[in-house]
């Protein structure tokens, strides 16, 4: 792993930034204390809600973190199609009594405004989902003594991230959960995701940057697996959901390890754009008639969302989670933290063992 990255934090663990209120100062600062990387999103958050979290974070630590942007989207939705799909959410909003949200919300998320925040008050890590930023802008960052990740989901898009020059690149295989950070939305390309392992080797073999594998993760002995593969640490999220720091709706945490809720699938119905998540009633119903229409179909349904989880609704709500899901934990974060850290040591051992084992014969 590159020593400026490995300098901010003694563990290969990092804490996935999970927009949508999930990744709150708490969380991040239990995570950093215990030796890992913690997060911000700052998705979906104003500028001034997005320092005012980093000051809070501030506050409660001195490690070292990360602050995540979602990049600025393209103008490519099909308003037609974004119509037909309201039309077909007005029965859920008629069930959960509350109005569709205006599709036409925004699409920059802030982005500027961000950006601006942290070249003012500069933070560790800052890294980017949903595309790559400009070089000047990873340069601007680099100046003011930011490291620099950013997501890809194929070797394509991260010799991109390269070019741009990003220090590091996170690989997020198609297992994770939330949304997929592909850099443009292709609807036929959907379902044709690649799975970590795989990912990691075409990543390694087509860029020089160090790699953060994402996707799925849940034990210590997982994170050995993608160290081996040549990933430098590993990103978890849905393994930090269930935690009492994280900011997660209590219907969420119940639902990962509820046996109602079998598996994960990918989905347009909630955002307009993949992203993987508990399969529910809603995601059942309006899945296959989601337009890729992403930020609209995400400001049309925000208020069926909330409502869902105002009313404890697990069926109506966006369940995001990784593939791993059953297998979380409700222990408090930096105990998580230092229980993956003491897995990941015991797998060392025991392939050291069985190498030396396997000489002896």
């Amino acid at each position: 792993m590159s020593s400026a990255l490995t300098d901010l934090f003694p563990l290969p663990i990092v804490q996935a930034p999970m927009a949508g209120g999930v990744s709150v100062p708490t969380l991040a600062a239990a995570v950093a204390e215990a030796g890992g990387l913690g997060f911000l999103a700052a998705g979906y958050k104003t500028a001034d809600g997005m320092y005012q979290e980093i000051k809070q974070l501030r506050g409660l630590t001195g490690r070292p973190f990360g602050v995540n942007l979602f990049m600025p989207q393209p103008e490519h939705a099909d308003a037609a199609a974004v119509d037909v799909y309201a039309h077909q959410l007005a029965g859920e909003a008629g069930w959960y009594e509350t109005e569709l949200g205006d599709p036409d919300s925004g699409r920059d998320d802030g982005y500027e405004a961000k950006l601006a925040v942290l070249l003012d008050n500069p933070v560790p890590v800052v890294s980017f989902h949903f595309g790559v930023p400009s070089a000047e802008v990873l340069d601007s960052l680099r100046r003011a003594g930011t490291f620099t990740l950013v997501t890809a989901t194929t070797s394509e898009e991260a010799r991109a991230v390269e070019r741009a020059g990003a220090d590091a690149v996170i690989a997020q295989g198609v297992e994770a959960g939330g949304h997929q950070g592909t850099h443009r939305d292709h609807p036929e390309t959907d379902g044709t995701g690649i799975g970590l392992l795989s990912l990691i080797g075409q990543i390694r073999e087509s860029v020089g940057i160090p790699v953060v594998a994402a996707g799925g993760l849940m034990r210590g002995s997982q994170i050995a697996a993608v160290l081996a593969a040549g990933a430098s640490a590993a990103q978890l999220g849905t393994a930090f959901l269930v935690t009492p720091e994280s900011g997660a709706s209590p219907v969420h945490k119940q639902a990962l390890t509820n046996p109602l809720f079998a598996r994960t699938g990918l989905t347009r119905a909630f955002s307009g754009r993949p992203a993987r998540g508990l399969v529910n009633r809603f995601m059942r119903e309006h899945g296959p008639y989601a337009p890729a229409a992403y930020p609209e179909v995400h400001h049309l349904t925000s208020p069926l969302r909330k409502a869902a989880a105002k009313a404890g609704d697990a069926q109506g709500m966006a369940l995001w989670a990784g593939q791993g899901h059953r297998m979380a934990r409700e222990l408090p974060a930096g105990q998580l933290v230092e229980v993956l850290a003491a897995e990941l040591a015991a797998a060392g051992t025991a392939l050291s063992e069985r190498q030396i084992g396997g000489a002896g014969r």
